[in-house]
């Protein structure tokens, strides 16, 4: 795992922390880790193990395999809702987002799994 790979999954839980709304000592308690070693995940100082990612996991409105694929734990083939539902892209975009480098589409995959949370907030 890279830094900028660490870097970019740190700021993608950071941004989902940011939106659910938690403080990051929030979700600590909630999903009893410490805030200082969350600080430094969120930071890109620590990669989170696979142990923290499931504990977080369902406090951020992740599901565990999605949270997993975008820690590169799993590899993007594995089917999930997720994936079933980016399936169902135009497929334009899904041939350009395909093209993109597997950093972006982690990041991509987020930022739609973000806004399909605010929606079902909405709803």
């Amino acid at each position: 795992m890279t830094t900028d790979s660490r870097k970019d999954l740190g700021k993608l839980l950071k941004q989902r922390r940011a939106m659910v709304p938690l403080t990051l000592q929030e979700l600590a308690r909630a999903a009893g880790v410490s805030s200082s070693h969350l600080g430094r995940v969120e930071r890109g100082e620590r990669f989170p193990s696979a142990r923290i990612l499931r504990r977080i996991a369902q406090p951020l409105g992740f599901d565990e395999v999605e949270l997993f694929t975008l820690a590169d734990y799993l590899p993007q083939s594995v089917s999930h809702p997720q994936q079933q539902n980016l399936g169902r892209l135009d497929p334009y975009v899904a041939r350009v987002l395909s093209q993109e480098p597997v950093e972006l589409q982690c990041t991509l995959i987020g930022i739609l799994s973000i806004l399909k949370s605010i929606a079902k907030v909405i709803e």
